[in-house]
């Protein structure tokens, strides 16, 4: 799995002109799932994203995490983020998950964030032609790889 995470004041997906999620202070996550992911690389991601210390402290160091400053995460499924653009100027997204593979990950994605933030965790509609709106905070935006761990 993939993920780009920004810390924003407020975000909010649109399908077809209507508000589907929306979130102030907290996390966007824009999630791609490749073929390869497992169950195992969900948990770790979930994991990781509760857990960053991204958000500011009382000294303004980056200290505390999106539960410790009681913000929200709005996630929305992204397959473009698994492209292959290694040959030519045209992505192939040969390796992003088949909807009937990526579904079931990302709800599972979903479940287990929920079981660790103490938080509301929102969602665009897979697969739809979503209009996303963030204000940066920061910015601070973060890309994790679950296979590589990075």
């Amino acid at each position: 799995m993939v993920a780009v995470i920004q810390r924003v004041l407020e975000s909010s997906v649109e399908v077809d002109s209507e508000v589907v999620g929306k979130i102030n202070q907290g996390l966007l996550v824009l999630l791609g799932i490749d073929e390869l992911d497992t169950e195992a690389d969900a948990d770790w991601l979930a994991q990781k994203i509760i857990n960053l210390r991204i958000f500011s402290d009382e000294e303004g160091k980056m200290n505390r995490s999106v539960n410790e400053i009681n913000g929200n995460v709005l996630v929305i499924s992204q397959f473009t983020l698994i492209a292959d653009y290694a040959k030519g100027n045209r992505p192939s997204f040969i390796r992003a998950a088949r909807p009937e593979k990526a579904v079931p990950f990302y709800e599972h994605f979903l479940f287990r964030m929920n079981q660790i933030t103490i938080n509301n965790i929102e969602k665009g509609i897979f697969g739809a032609d979503m209009k996303v709106r963030l204000v940066n905070d920061g910015p601070v935006t973060l890309v994790f790889n679950s296979q590589s761990k990075k």
